[in-house]
């Protein structure tokens, strides 16, 4: 009954209409992962991967209803430099998974949609996954009964609960360290649990030839940190490094410049500071996308762009835009 009554309300047009009266806006879409069977890497990635069939109907969505815009276009929108059409959204990635450039980039190109694709610099040159994805998969594959956190206290694992408890546990701790800190707490999770991701999960992720297709396509490519710490818990810095270092490695390696960015939120919240917001400007990024939910709006700092969630279904992200547009966040 409730998925019927949105639906007469996206068909009547009255979101669209509230829409319009409030003024120029964009809306940014925050996505991970497309595959044909999302459950196919549950156990690495959890909830972030979408079906390629919801994606598509999904960018359908756009290129039928919205105004498909770059991230480029984004920075011009909030700076006062240009008037985007009404409705416009643009389309991100976070992480590099090798999905984004076999399953998701053609499903663009049908569509004549232009999107950004954020690089986890180490997890790309060393073809490994991000941190979550290790501590996700040897908590929820793990034959011990319990787990040990940094600070000696012990966490059971014999039921669903008990592990997504001692996840979430594991995790905010992880996501404070960066470079060989993170990796310690990794190794030490492992041997504790006595548990590794195997070795070929690595080409789960994309490498620079994708990378440089993307931009041949007409893609912008990002940075999204060396090692996906949350940067708003770092030392400075480490927070610079994490910055400066992966933007300068993208743009030795693709030959191109690197002006966008894209702040981890692994675990605990805020993902970004003032003082982060400084280390992006000083590392030279024009913008930088956060997971905080919104819209973008003339006047907004580009390096502090809200973006969307999109939900699991085509009518459920033709909701959350609508409602966006609207002024009703969701």
């Amino acid at each position: 009954m409730k998925d019927l009554a949105k639906k007469a309300v996206l068909r009547s047009g009255l979101l669209g209409i509230a829409g319009r009266l409030r003024g120029p806006s964009a809306a940014i879409l925050m996505y991970h992962s497309v595959m044909e069977d999302p459950r196919s890497q549950d156990v690495f990635l959890g909830e972030i991967v979408h079906s390629r069939d919801v994606f598509r109907g999904q960018m359908e969505l756009l290129a039928r209803r919205y105004h498909p815009v770059s991230l480029d276009d984004i920075l011009q929108f909030a700076k006062g430099e240009l008037e985007l059409p009404p409705r416009s959204v643009a389309v991100t990635f976070d992480d590099g998974y090798v999905d984004n450039y076999q399953i998701a980039a053609p499903i663009l190109k049908q569509v004549g949609v232009p999107a950004t694709f954020y690089a986890t610099v180490d997890c790309l040159e060393r073809r490994t996954l991000p941190w979550p994805s290790h501590l996700r998969f040897m908590v929820r594959t793990t034959k011990k009964g319990s787990g040990v956190d940094s600070a000696g206290r012990i966490w059971p694992l014999g039921s669903a609960v008990e592990r997504e408890n001692a996840l979430l546990r594991f995790c905010d701790e992880c996501c404070k360290l960066a470079g060989e800190a993170q990796e310690e707490y990794v190794q030490r999770l492992a041997n504790e649990l006595d548990t590794h991701v195997p070795v070929d999960s690595g080409a789960l992720m994309m490498d620079y030839v994708q990378l440089r297709s993307l931009l041949g396509q007409g893609h912008s490519v990002g940075s999204h940190t060396l090692t996906h710490p949350n940067v708003a818990y770092l030392e400075p810095e480490a927070s610079h490094r994490e910055l400066a270092e992966s933007k300068h490695r993208l743009e030795q390696a693709l030959k191109s410049p690197i002006p966008h960015f894209s702040y981890p939120c692994p675990a605990l919240s805020p993902s970004w500071t003032e003082q982060t917001v400084a280390e992006s400007r000083k590392a030279g990024y024009e913008t930088a996308v956060t997971t905080n939910g919104g819209l973008v709006r003339k006047g907004d700092d580009p390096l502090e762009l809200r973006r969307i969630r999109p939900t699991k279904t085509v009518q459920g992200l033709w909701w959350n835009l609508e409602c966006g547009f609207a002024g009703r966040l969701v």
